[in-house]
């Protein structure tokens, strides 16, 4: 009947509706996908062509530079900066001879752009001090070990992506260099500035480390981090992450953990600093030094004479309500909660104090290399026993991760 040819055409158009609304969704999801893998495609290493001459032959260079171990970093991940093929990383194309800069200044430590290509290889023995540090971060991470702490058997899913921000990635040079404040970090944030060029002066990008701005080193929109990933990739942003952090050289120094909190008190306490003193100093007075109204500025507090000592400093360390309040600043925040190395694999582990003769030549251009030894000994000498040995407890998983020794008298 009529109405019944009504009734199956009315049907078939409703199944013909969400056939096409399925299909809709299936190409969506299809396309989805392949412009995902489409970008991790493009996101593999790759950068700039090195500046080369090819009437000039490759010299080598003699000369230390940069801190030894900090060198042969950077000859690994800098070596044949060129765009992506099947060759050995570092290897120049057949008949392409690399440019080294002749111009060298000892008294600037920090890397030029023209980064100089080494072609010897890199020696036995810091490849095996790599090694060992590696190792160590294993055994100290593994399941067989008896040490625990918290946060070492989440994965890194577990992570959240607020605690990912120290994680900076450079999509040109396949590098992520987890930095740690007090451990050179302005350096080499230097450093990632440059090779990401992701500061221009006038339309150009800056080409030595040296002349980013000191104003614009810590700026948080210069620098590309983990914690940033879901704004842009959305849903892709952790299987991203995963990727580069397969893909990419990945890198972080540290330092002895005592040293670098006695570093952040004398930067941020012993200088004029209104931020950090409204933010923390006014709360040790308060809590500590039986200051209930101490001076409303910083610049008025020196003028008397007022500031919170290093004993304060460490008691507001030990206090268990100073984290219920906020997290850690990232100044004293332990090492292994700002970069996560039993989450993350790191192919190179710096440590600031043991980088052998460069790091020599370092601290007596500085005039330091007679000081560094005695800082603990000094500074702890008036912390009551009981609290170094809360502070060690405090610290404890960061000795052992980076292969510190237990300070003596504890």
């Amino acid at each position: 009947s009529k109405s019944t040819k009504m009734g199956k055409s009315r049907l078939f158009r409703i199944f013909m509706i969400v056939g096409a609304v399925f299909m809709i969704l299936l190409i969506i999801i299809y396309w989805d996908d392949v412009g995902a893998s489409n970008f991790y495609l493009h996101t593999t290493i790759s950068g700039p062509h090195p500046r080369r001459d090819p009437e000039k032959k490759v010299e080598e260079d003699k000369d230390s530079s940069f801190l030894t171990d900090i060198d042969a970093f950077v000859n690994q991940f800098l070596e044949g900066t060129a765009d992506p093929t099947e060759q050995v990383r570092g290897e120049p194309p057949p008949g392409d001879p690399h440019n080294q800069s002749s111009e060298k200044s000892e008294e600037k430590f920090v890397p030029r752009r023209e980064w100089k290509i080494h072609l010897t290889p890199i020696d036995p023995e810091k490849k095996q001090r790599q090694e060992s540090r590696k190792q160590l971060i294993q055994d100290v991470c593994s399941n067989r070990s008896y040490f625990d702490f918290p946060g070492k058997n989440r994965t890194f899913d577990d992570i959240p992506n607020k605690e990912l921000d120290h994680l900076i990635v450079d999509d040109r040079h396949g590098i992520i260099y987890c930095y740690v404040p007090k451990v050179a970090c302005t350096n080499w944030k230097r450093i990632m500035i440059v090779l990401s060029e992701s500061l221009l002066l006038d339309g150009v990008p800056y080409q030595d480390p040296l002349d980013v701005p000191q104003e614009l080193i810590h700026n948080s929109s210069l620098h590309f981090t983990f914690n940033k990933f879901w704004k842009r990739y959305g849903k892709f942003s952790r299987h991203l992450m995963k990727i580069k952090l397969k893909k990419y050289t990945k890198f972080l120094f540290v330092r002895d953990p005592f040293v670098r909190l006695i570093s952040a008190y004398r930067n941020k306490f012993e200088q004029e600093n209104e931020d950090f003193y409204k933010r923390f100093a006014v709360v040790m007075l308060k809590k500590y030094s039986n200051y209930t109204d101490p001076p409303a500025s910083v610049v008025d507090a020196f003028a008397a004479g007022i500031r919170p000592s290093f004993t304060n400093f460490v008691q507001y360390l030990l206090d268990p309500n100073t984290e219920k309040e906020m997290p850690f600043n990232e100044h004293w925040r332990q090492m292994h909660r700002l970069c996560h190395p039993c989450q993350i694999n790191y192919d190179f582990v710096g440590r600031l104090e043991t980088l052998d003769e460069d790091a020599e030549h370092l601290l007596r251009i500085l005039r330091v290399d007679n000081v560094v030894d005695s800082w603990e000994q000094d500074w702890f000498a008036n912390i009551p026993l009981e609290y170094r040995k809360e502070l060690y407890r405090l610290y404890e998983a960061d000795f052992k991760l980076f292969g510190y020794s237990k300070p003596e008298k504890l």
